[in-house]
Parts: structure tokens; C-alpha cells; sequence
């Protein structure tokens, strides 16, 4: 088995795209601040590309806006979004016997997310997700933490060696994170990002899978 051959210890998931599927909420909540900021003519083609990355990115990346801006943008959808739309979203089937399995198998498992940290604890916990995790670290409201941060946080406050460590994400950002912070990765194709066994990546993927049942397979 892979995760006893590697001596895998702990299982940092990334959330948005491979805990929940969360684009009905995001994209209503992208909408809604791209019409404040009078940018509604965004297609919806492009306003997926928004999802995954750090809106203030993305906003910078596909809007053009300046930094002060981008980041008032993104003051403007996490206010939508946490007050609308947080809970617009559906578990990935499979997740809770994911989930159920690791812990049952003596594995620590963490939540490393660029979703703001509180929305991501409220999310995980309305969704019966955060008791299963020991830790929960995501982004700051200023967007000064990169996943790398984040995915260092979970690790140390979990205790373990990061060779020992596997992140599950759904993008080249989590693929990134795990590399830059020297941890495994497992790509997942039900998300956001990678589509497809053949999936490729600037970054090491050690492992594919296509749903959740793989993973403990």
C-alpha cells in the first residue's frame, strides 16, 4: 500500500475542489462583487478561473485591477460570501468514509486551505468534516500566507516530518505548496483543476486519483 510504503503519517487536504464542491457559492459570491465593482461583463468562462486561487490574484490577473483594488474587491466577496453563500456547496461523495477510514487507521489529519480561515473552520464544521481533522490552517484576510505557509503550519503543528506528509489538492497551487514546503502530493481529478490520469504538472504529483475511494485503495 502506497501510504504504508512512503510511511505516510499525516493527510493535509486542501478544501475547495476536493473536500466540498463549493463553486455554486463561490461563483454566486464572485458575481455579486464583480457587479459591485461594475466588472459583470466577465464571462462565466473566465469567472471559473477565479476559482482556487486567491481572489486577490485572480481579480489582478483576469480584472486588471491594481493591488489596493484587488484587495477591496476581495474585502467586498468574502463579506457577500460569508454572510450568503459559505454554505452553497455539496460534499464529494466518498469523503466521509474517506475521512472515517484515516482516523480509523491512526492517521493525523489537517485542512490546508487558501479559503480564509474562519470561513474554512465554519464550512468544515457545518459539513461534519472538522471533527476528523486535528488541525485547520488557512488564509489570512491580507492574503500574506502562500499555501506553502499554510501547509508549513499544519505540519508543525502536527508533529511530524514532512517527508511523512501528504497533501491532497485539486491544482497546480497545492502541487506548488507541497513542493516548495517538501511534502508528497496527491492530485485529485473530481475538482477544479486536474481532469485526467494523464493530468500533467510543473510540480512532482506522486500520486493521481479520480475519487475518493482510491485513495484508500
Amino acid at each position: 500500500m502506497w501510504l504504508k510504503d512512503n510511511q505516510i503519517e499525516a493527510i493535509l487536504f486542501d478544501l475547495d475542489g476536493t473536500l466540498l464542491d463549493t463553486s455554486e457559492g463561490i461563483m454566486n459570491s464572485l458575481r455579486y462583487t464583480l457587479g459591485v465593482l461594475g466588472l459583470s461583463s466577465l464571462s462565466d468562462e473566465t469567472i471559473r478561473k477565479f476559482i482556487g486561487p486567491p481572489i486577490q490574484e485572480s481579480l489582478q490577473k483576469y480584472a486588471g485591477l491594481s493591488t489596493e483594488a484587488a484587495q477591496e474587491g476581495a474585502n467586498v466577496f468574502r463579506d457577500y460570501y460569508k454572510s450568503k453563500a459559505l454554505y452553497e456547496a455539496r460534499l464529494y461523495d466518498g469523503i466521509i468514509p474517506l475521512m472515517e477510514w484515516l482516523k480509523k487507521n491512526g492517521y493525523k489529519i489537517a485542512v490546508a486551505t487558501y479559503k480564509r480561515e474562519d470561513y474554512a473552520i465554519d464550512i468544515l464544521r457545518h459539513f461534519g468534516l472538522a471533527e476528523y481533522c486535528s488541525v485547520i490552517h488557512g488564509a489570512d484576510n491580507m492574503n500574506k500566507l502562500t499555501k506553502t505557509d499554510i501547509i508549513n503550519l499544519c505540519c508543525t503543528e502536527l508533529g511530524v516530518k514532512k517527508e511523512r506528509v501528504l497533501l491532497i489538492g485539486d491544482t497546480e497551487h497545492d502541487a506548488k505548496g507541497a513542493a516548495v514546503a517538501g511534502v508528497k502530493f496527491c492530485a485529485v481529478t473530481w475538482g477544479f483543476g486536474y481532469k485526467n490520469d494523464e493530468t500533467s504538472s510543473a510540480y512532482p504529483i506522486d500520486l493521481v486519483c479520480n475519487m475518493p475511494k482510491e485513495i484508500i485503495e
